[in-house]
């Protein structure tokens, strides 16, 4: 089956996640899951966390301010039905590249 529409750009992860989930306490049994991309989370740590503007944030991501806006709404809103229904919050996957990858990149081209 042909893919349809355009390819997803890779956006640029400035830093991985020190863990890759997190877990809430104190409910029993095994909780539901929710998974945040890692587009997702470099977003909201950018603008949230280190209080970036849009702007400047979806430059260092290497996107659109538009973009950015939606993925960083996408995440919150599943950070926050994570925190709001006890769930376990998993960081991974999605279309994105490492900025140390890009940079070792550029100084092989140079040699």
């Amino acid at each position: 089956m042909a893919l349809r529409g355009r390819p997803r750009k890779k956006k640029i992860i400035h830093e991985q996640p020190r863990i890759d989930h997190f877990s809430p306490r104190g409910r029993p049994g095994r909780p539901d899951e929710t998974t945040v991309s890692m587009e997702e989370y470099e977003a909201i740590r950018l603008h949230d966390f280190l209080g970036m503007q849009q702007k400047g944030a979806a430059d260092m991501m290497g996107i659109s301010q538009q973009s950015f806006s939606r993925i960083v709404r996408e995440g919150r809103r599943k950070v926050a039905d994570a925190i709001v229904n006890a769930k376990i919050i998993r960081i991974g996957g999605g279309s994105f590249i490492n900025k140390m990858a890009i940079d070792i990149a550029t100084k092989l081209k140079r040699k």
